[in-house]
């Protein structure tokens, strides 16, 4: 798999019973600082209608670089380790490259 490119990351997260509805707000909050990040092309969190405490984020970076600024930047520190991974279950995160159109 070739090293370049877009960068897509697709992360999972179990949040703990209950706190389903302040994972959703803090993720608002990164959401838009995320997207204004210089190498982020898309960044879209979604919430299982089903199961209130499953969220999937879909991310895609120009670069893995861009994708590694994203995970030093302060709001990745501040909103996602320091308060978003403490109130999971679970999670897991898969990355990805686009299969070039023949």
């Amino acid at each position: 798999m070739s090293d370049g490119g877009e960068f897509t990351v697709v992360a999972r997260y179990q949040v703990s019973a209950g706190h389903g509805d302040e994972v959703a707000a803090l993720l608002g909050s990164h959401i838009g600082a995320t997207r204004a990040e210089p190498g982020c092309l898309e960044f879209t969190a979604l919430r299982s209608t089903q199961h209130h405490d499953a969220f999937v984020l879909v991310e895609r970076y120009a670069s893995r670089e861009a994708f590694e600024a994203h995970l030093a930047s302060p709001h990745f520190a501040t909103i996602v380790r320091a308060r978003i991974w403490p109130l999971l279950a679970d999670r897991a995160v898969d990355f990805y490259q686009a299969v070039p159109a023949a």
